[in-house]
């Protein structure tokens, strides 16, 4: 098997017709493999590493987190964006578009060495949070599927979002200490400069997070209702993160300990994980071998 192909058929941008496109894009003889449940990319990607010269996923964010949980460090990952916000290839420098994607892996991608990262054990390719935006990925979920299938899109994510917000009636106190540094009302830890994308706009976390370096953390101390625009101003990658008064800010860290109050939502790669009272995030530097435009 020379080359194979992942697909998940009920992420947001697949469907027959664009299947079709990407197939036509890359090389010939490629295997096509389609998923059917959960954790099943990551027993293929598994059962294929170092047996293939190359493995494309057309999905979304979830189908490439479970591929990167089974994928050994050499076997080349060629992403293609496939879901409502595709994370990860987009933050790689691969196009929007699923066919034009797939033309720039089959022609002159290159391969390139990035890290991960590890919370509890679990790998994650861009982001993971505790708490808020935990929070409002749980509350998507919980609206379900839209008829054909598909996850509500940005939109509705945004309005669950200010929802949320306005349950916790715009306050947000402290409720995990991030462990020899200080108390927090939420984190989020990035792997990468894109923590996820409101359309085309990309929103940056951490924009000093690199894929070959460690892990950022941003952690607001408190939230209330006037601290709303400044945190819309770090969304877009603006403000030093360093010097911030309300801010718990780790660049480059090997390993990040979060102690939470009670029970709170954690999140990797938009996937809910369920509620955890500990966390322990890691960097697996030179993780996996990615082909870039």
């Amino acid at each position: 098997m020379a080359r194979l192909l992942i697909a998940n058929p009920w992420a947001s941008g697949v469907d027959e017709e664009r299947l079709a496109g990407v197939r036509a894009e890359l090389p010939a003889g490629t295997e096509l493999r389609l998923t059917s449940a959960s954790g099943e990319a990551t027993e293929i990607a598994r059962e294929v590493a170092g047996q293939v010269e190359a493995l494309y996923v057309f999905g979304g964010d979830g189908t490439f987190n479970e591929v990167l949980n089974g994928i050994d460090a050499t076997t080349p990952l060629g992403l293609i964006p496939g879901g409502g916000t595709s994370v990860l290839p987009r933050a790689l420098g691969l196009p929007r578009g699923s066919a034009a994607a797939a033309r720039r892996l089959a022609g002159d991608a290159r391969p390139r060495r990035i890290g991960l990262g590890r919370v509890n054990g679990r790998r994650f390719g861009f982001a993971c949070g505790i708490g808020l935006d935990a929070e409002i990925v749980r509350a998507v979920d919980e609206l379900g599927r839209r008829s054909d299938g598909r996850r509500p899109g940005n939109v509705v994510f945004a309005w669950t979002g200010f929802r949320t917000l306005a349950r916790h009636r715009y306050r947000l106190d402290p409720m995990l200490e991030v462990t020899g540094h200080a108390r927090a009302a939420f984190a989020l830890v990035s792997n990468g400069p894109s923590y996820s994308y409101a359309g085309p706009v990309a929103l940056h976390a951490a924009p000093s997070a690199t894929f070959e370096g460690g892990l950022d953390l941003v952690a607001p101390t408190s939230v209330r209702a006037r601290d709303i625009p400044r945190i819309a101003r770090y969304a877009v990658g603006r403000g030093d993160r360093a010097s911030a008064r309300d801010l718990v800010y780790l660049h480059d860290a090997d390993r990040i300990e979060i102690v939470c109050d009670h029970p709170l939502p954690l999140q990797a790669d938009g996937e809910d994980l369920g509620d955890v009272e500990h966390a322990i995030f890691e960097a697996e530097r030179d993780a996996v071998t990615v082909l870039v435009p």
